[in-house]
């Protein structure tokens, strides 16, 4: 079966530029065109990074349209759009892939537990109901379920199915998922400290956080691998494991949302229950990036 290819490379999970009124349009717009200024090959938008969880439904849709719209064909639009409610899940699908969504990113269901036959069952739905493609998002830190190995093949099996977003951590499972899958489903790997780990089992990319500050970097180290250059990958995926650490010293998009406003792309604002990120992290954060090199 030949299947669409979403994209190669780095795909950023972007941030949403928000203040207290609402979505801050003025500078989410020439954040997206940074982005793709900087080499980035797709963007996510509405995910956890973007805050996708909090954003009303009205908010979610009217996002989408707006990065499809800014972006203007140059990369894919790949819309947030899992969630535990099932029906609520397949209404934002459908109406993202009405407003121009490219793919869609569809997350296991939080809180709820599906089984292994649930998931099959969930993702088939959702699938059929998109009639764009598919990429799930496996991180089991955040839902509480992980899919299995042998739960991938079946999911393989749908033409819509195209990739997965793996962030369960666990090398093993997903080598054992990408022999069984057997070139049938692509990988991008959901932790930025995996990246490298991840394309030596058969990625083809990454689904970033990193990739919000440092785009062309972010690229660069995908590409270094998929073009033979092993050994440069390897020491830019080492170079920025600093950084990675500091982006996660709390949840994700507390810190990456600070960051960012520090660069100006944003106000340091995050919906409740989320909390601004303050204190020691943020100047462990703020020291992270002058380690890189970017000035804050």
């Amino acid at each position: 079966m030949t299947k669409a290819r979403v994209f190669t490379g780095v795909g950023t999970a972007l941030i949403t530029p928000m203040t207290e009124q609402g979505v801050d349009y003025d500078r989410f717009g020439p954040l997206i065109d940074w982005q793709i200024d900087n080499g980035v090959d797709a963007l996510i938008i509405a995910g956890t990074s973007g805050e996708g969880s909090t954003l009303s439904d009205q908010e979610h849709k009217d996002v989408v349209e707006y990065a499809v719209k800014r972006a203007d064909g140059r990369v894919p639009v790949i819309a947030g759009t899992g969630s535990n409610d099932t029906a609520y899940g397949l209404q934002l699908t459908r109406g993202c892939v009405e407003r121009g969504a490219d793919a869609v990113l569809v997350v296991t269901p939080y809180y709820n537990k599906a089984t292994q036959d649930g998931l099959v069952k969930l993702y088939y739905d959702y699938a059929d109901a998109a009639g764009v493609p598919v990429i799930l998002y496996n991180v089991p830190s955040r839902t509480g379920v992980n899919i299995e190995p042998a739960t991938y093949v079946r999911l393989a099996e749908h033409e819509n199915i195209v990739a997965v977003k793996e962030a369960n951590g666990n090398i093993s499972k997903i080598t054992d998922t990408m022999a069984r899958t057997a070139g049938n489903l692509d990988l991008y790997s959901g932790n930025d400290d995996q990246i490298v780990p991840l394309l030596s089992v058969g990625g083809i990319g990454v689904i970033s956080v990193l990739s919000n500050l440092l785009p062309r970097q972010t690229h660069d180290l995908v590409m270094a691998y998929l073009n033979g250059d092993t050994q440069t990958a390897m020491e830019m995926q080492f170079r920025y494991n600093d950084l990675v650490q500091s982006l996660f010293c709390e949840v994700n998009p507390i810190p990456v949302k600070a960051a960012m406003s520090y660069m100006g792309f944003c106000e340091n604002y995050v919906r409740s229950p989320l909390y601004a990120m303050e204190g020691a992290n943020a100047k462990r954060l703020r020291q992270s990036m002058r380690n890189v090199g970017i000035e804050v």
